[in-house]
């Protein structure tokens, strides 16, 4: 099968592919020389597996994301949508976003990067992609992270639209903001950090990570 990279990053290679006539994407995990190679081999298989499970939930249940086509022992192939990032969210997109991120918070899916990048405009929709860092949760704070990653990718004006959205739709939206807020307030230092234009949306990725105090 003749395959074409799109993209490559830390942890996956994305490739373009065609499985049974359509078009696809292959989500293709790295390997990791530093781990044995058993130990690896688990952690992608988990990886692809868990990945698999969280869209297959989320597409049944009419989120705009990509659908699962098959896993090949690490390789997961999903259907490929063609789409542009939004880049600098307009309200109405980002109101979009906030209701999309609501209802796959009702499913018990917190995404774990839910920024404007994994986002997609296709069609006159928006949907969500990436869910590598996804996983299956009651935690109010995974939920309110996600909302934070977000208000913290966008301006004030695009912001206020999303909370809006989300809190039109989310059943614990309350509990939610209500935690968001107190993540801010928790660390409010990390947003005050003096860096670089370049390397800012890096600097509260990482932020995020030590905050949640745990290692992907």
């Amino acid at each position: 099968m003749a395959m074409r990279l799109i993209s490559e990053g830390a942890e996956a290679q994305i490739l373009s592919a065609e499985v049974l006539g359509i078009s696809a994407v292959v989500k293709r995990r790295i390997r990791k020389e530093y781990r044995a190679r058993q130990l690896d081999e688990a952690i992608m298989s988990s990886r692809a597996k868990t990945e698999a499970r969280i869209l297959a939930l989320a597409t049944t249940n009419g989120i705009n994301a990509p659908v699962v086509l098959l896993i090949d022992g690490f390789d997961l192939y999903m259907s490929r949508i063609d789409g542009v990032r939004p880049g600098r969210l307009s309200k109405t997109q980002a109101r979009e976003a906030g209701i999309i991120l609501s209802k796959l918070h009702n499913l018990g899916i917190a995404h774990g990067d839910f920024t404007p990048a994994n986002l997609l405009v296709s069609g006159g929709k928006l949907y969500v992609i990436d869910f590598g860092l996804a996983e299956i949760t009651r935690s109010i704070e995974e939920k309110a992270l996600d909302l934070l990653l977000m208000n913290r990718s966008v301006g004030m004006a695009a912001a206020k639209s999303f909370l809006s959205g989300y809190s039109t739709s989310s059943a614990e939206h309350t509990k939610v903001v209500r935690k968001l807020k107190e993540i801010e307030m928790r660390g409010r230092y990390q947003s005050r950090t003096l860096a670089p234009q370049g390397t800012l949306l890096q600097n509260q990725q990482d932020s995020l990570r030590c905050l949640r105090g745990r290692k992907r």
